[in-house]
């Protein structure tokens, strides 16, 4: 309650207490604002001819803030029309005459008590929405079984990386990861093994990530990690990391001969000054050297050739 006449103010702050509610006093507009921007408050009743900001004023500050709806009552000994008018262009919800009756108040705030619900479970809906969008939005770029980015993530994560690249001059590199003879291991096992074997490798390759490093599944049995701000020899240390995570999963291969466990062969493309086409020569040159990787052994990280 905002009300610079002692009198009135105390009439009000019974009449209030007397209805069953709790009720905080401010003597000024100012004060008045101080005050709502400290708690969380139901219902405003503010005088309208007040010492620093007035009534209107005050109301149209409350209307900005940002936080749960405040229903706001004009209280003025002013009832003609006009003031009525300006009152509610400034967002009043109500109106209330000097001097009081306790009837009247009474009814504003049973009012009020129906808004203010209406509107927090409003924002209660708004909110479960937004987290239902957010959610969704997760769900489309997530591939579905390893858990992490999708081909849409991808995509967009590496045009923004571009922008990034292009405005500041940033570096990175991609490990292109495949499971070593995966098809084997899904005739000798099964798709359902396969399926584990698969999130149990994307589970090593973000736990052999750094903070800001992403990982994606590229397709099939392919993995991509994109390692922003490194150079060619950090990226080829970060997939011996993850190759070597992998490998440590020590889970049984008795597709091959003779039987040993599961590894992944990398690929290294790193960008290169001055590069055009966006982050596809990036791919290209991490997918022929994990041709190499493959055509060497399998089982090894194999860097594009150093420009």
């Amino acid at each position: 309650m905002v009300e610079d006449s002692g009198s009135t103010r105390r009439v009000l702050e019974e009449a209030v207490a007397e209805l069953g509610h709790e009720c905080v006093v401010a003597q000024d507009g100012l004060g008045g604002w101080g005050l709502f921007q400290q708690g969380s408050f139901d219902v405003v009743i503010s005088d309208w001819m007040m010492p620093g900001i007035e009534g209107d004023e005050l109301c149209r500050r409350v209307r900005a803030w940002r936080g749960p709806y405040s229903y706001f009552i004009m209280l003025s000994a002013l009832g003609d029309k006009d003031h009525v008018m300006r009152g509610m262009r400034a967002g009043a919800d109500d109106y209330l005459s000097k001097p009081l009756q306790l009837d009247e108040l009474e009814a504003r705030l049973a009012t009020a008590s129906r808004v203010t619900r209406l509107h927090r479970r409003l924002a209660e809906q708004q909110a479960q929405l937004e987290r239902l969008n957010r959610a969704l939005h997760e769900q489309a770029r997530s591939d579905p079984l390893t858990r992490v980015g999708n081909r849409l993530r991808m995509r967009e994560d590496l045009k923004a990386l571009e922008g990034r690249v292009e405005r500041y001059g940033h570096r990175y590199a991609a490990l292109l990861c495949d499971i070593d003879r995966f098809k084997l291991y899904n005739d000798a096992c099964g798709h359902l093994a396969g399926d584990e074997v698969l999130r149990a490798v994307a589970d090593a390759l973000v736990g052999a990530c750094r903070r800001g490093d992403a990982v994606y599944r590229y397709g099939g049995e392919e993995m991509l990690v994109v390692l922003p701000e490194q150079s060619r020899e950090s990226a080829v240390a970060a997939g011996e990391r993850a190759r070597t995570a992998v490998e440590a999963l020590s889970i049984p291969h008795p597709g091959i001969e003779p039987p040993g466990v599961v590894t992944i062969s990398i690929g290294v493309g790193v960008w290169r000054r001055g590069q055009v086409g966006g982050f596809e020569p990036v791919l290209r040159r991490a997918d022929e050297a994990l041709y190499r990787a493959k055509s060497e052994g399998r089982n090894r990280v194999v860097a594009d050739a150093p420009r």
